[in-house]
């Protein structure tokens, strides 16, 4: 779901950890194995629906778009799938431009693994070891909104200077 806090989501779950109430390993298994699954399920949706959204004449999804990210995804395509994990709304278009773009799956496996245990060991470890912290648990609101601030801003400021450079 692109508009999820998912990242935030993942720092309560691990704060819930530390207070009991789930067991952290657990935890970590079973949203690695969610991310791993739903990302994979987002690329064969690409994969087999991908060339069709995106056409000569769309608004939006022209197949020049497509022809340019396939040549992306060449390139950067490993790091692009483990760095979209930390980006919101990025995380969710991500693998299904991957699949549209025809990056290999067994390339696009080995990254998803690796952005997927990455993205949750972050956050779920983060929240089990800060957020049970005095301050941390007086302004847990303030974290959280905090976290999703953060995951918005990076991107923002990632945009802004890409169209800096292109100008």
């Amino acid at each position: 779901m692109p508009f999820l806090p998912g990242d935030s989501l993942l720092f309560v779950v691990g704060t819930y950890s530390a207070l009991g109430s789930f067991n952290l390993i657990g935890v970590i298994l079973i949203l690695f194995l969610a991310a791993v699954a739903g990302d994979a399920l987002n690329y064969a949706f690409g994969k087999k629906i991908g060339e069709k959204v995106f056409k000569e004449n769309s608004r939006f999804f022209k197949k020049e778009y497509l022809v340019k990210t396939h040549a992306f995804y060449e390139k950067y395509g490993g790091k692009t799938i483990v760095l979209a994990r930390f980006v919101p709304i990025v995380r969710t278009f991500a693998p299904f431009v991957a699949g549209a773009g025809k990056m290999s799956y067994g390339y696009f496996f080995s990254y998803n693994v690796i952005g997927a245990f990455l993205w949750i060991v972050v956050f779920v470890v983060g929240g089990f070891f800060f957020g049970n912290l005095p301050w941390v648990k007086e302004n847990f609101s303030l974290v959280i909104f905090s976290i999703i601030f953060v995951s918005i801003l990076l991107p923002a400021f990632g945009s802004l200077r890409y169209g800096k450079d292109k100008r």
